[in-house]
């Protein structure tokens, strides 16, 4: 459950749009639980907080480069994903 919990975790926030006002809480559904969860870029890491709104278990992650780094849940998170910290920081720009 952990496992399929960080992976979901993972890959919606590297594909959620940046122009999303910051820290806006955001929420997603996976095996019936659902999560909210926020993000604030802290210039060399991005920072992902939320909790389980299913079981009301916490989340912490700390998203550097390729390297994702916390705690789910009380549980030790240590996992890399190809560009996650580019694919959370991207910035998309408004033509007038």
């Amino acid at each position: 459950m952990f496992k399929t919990f960080i992976a979901a975790t993972a890959l919606l926030a590297a594909t959620v749009a940046p122009a999303v006002a910051k820290n806006a809480t955001r929420t997603f559904t996976r095996d019936g639980e659902t999560f909210e969860y926020s993000t604030v870029n802290k210039g060399d890491h991005v920072l992902i907080t939320g909790r389980s709104l299913t079981g009301g278990s916490a989340f912490k992650l700390r998203v550097r480069g390729s390297r994702v780094v916390g705690m789910s849940g009380g549980v030790p998170v240590d996992f890399t994903m190809a560009d996650a910290q580019a694919k959370l920081t991207k910035t998309e720009v408004a033509s007038r």
